[in-house]
């Protein structure tokens, strides 16, 4: 097993990728950070045990087991902003969301941020790229899914609160139109709020390995965490994650079919 991420490999041409559930903190990096930066309050909590469901459907799966804080795995390597003229979070954070100190004093060096990249960065973007390429060559298609979750509320980065589900690909550019409206459908016909492509369009994973052109889609969902988690203690609800399950189980299910039905379109 790589010591960056752990994997399933199913029989479905769906790969879900959950970058930010890591909790890993190699020690000499532990032993520069704040109580701010130990206590990792930006983590996509429980993100990973929420779609556990996904892999009994057949899909693959790529969780990461470092924190976010130690690298960011849905920013490209070179660190380029996602979403210019609005707060980065960057690839190796030195602030929380909430702008709170990640290190007790300095940041992270070029030469320790290649280092991490190496070890970290590369490794799960590798394996996302061998899988998609490995999932199109056995189904003529490959569909990847990025998930993730977020506090309802994060003043710095965005007004009021969040919808509870967010998809986004990168303003249809990631998925073609067709797969991703019928995956939004089934979020907007749901009990919970949706937005698609608001302020969350999809990050690098997302618009980098979205090409329908080359029959591979990429949606991202970023889920706010009311909807399956209480977001003061960080526990897991597993009442309020069964009823979220239904809905994410269709969104997947729709992503397959739609996606089915345009790869049968195209081969006419």
């Amino acid at each position: 097993m790589n010591a960056a991420f752990r994997h399933n490999d199913g029989d479905l041409p769906l790969l879900i990728s959950v970058p930010h559930d890591g909790r890993d903190i190699p020690d000499d990096i532990a032993g520069r950070m704040s109580d701010v930066g130990l206590s990792i309050p930006d983590t996509d909590w429980h993100v990973a045990q929420l779609y556990e469901f996904a892999t009994e459907m057949g899909a693959s799966t790529v969780v990461a087991n470092c924190s976010r804080y130690v690298i960011d795995l849905n920013r490209s390597a070179d660190d380029a902003a996602l979403y210019p003229g609005q707060i980065a979070t960057g690839l190796c954070p030195l602030q929380s969301f909430s702008g709170a100190a990640i290190y007790r004093s300095g940041g992270v060096e070029d030469d320790e941020k290649a280092a991490r990249v190496a070890q970290y960065w590369r490794p799960y973007h590798e394996h996302i790229r061998n899988t998609l390429d490995a999932l199109r060559a056995r189904h003529g298609y490959a569909l990847l899914w990025d998930a993730h979750s977020i506090p309802s509320v994060v003043p710095r980065l965005f007004n009021g609160e969040l919808p509870e589900l967010n998809l986004g690909s990168n303003d249809s550019a990631s998925c073609s139109r067709s797969i991703e409206d019928a995956v939004a459908a089934d979020a907007t016909a749901s009990r919970y709020s949706a937005a698609i492509n608001g302020r969350f369009k999809g990050g690098y994973i997302t618009r980098h390995y979205g090409e329908p052109e080359k029959h591979i889609h990429a949606l991202q969902l970023e889920i706010a965490q009311r909807a399956y988690m209480n977001e003061v203690s960080t526990t897991f609800d597993a009442a309020k994650a069964d009823k979220l399950r239904d809905i994410l189980r269709k969104m997947l299910q729709s992503f397959l079919h739609a996606a089915h039905r345009c790869r049968l379109h195209d081969e006419k």
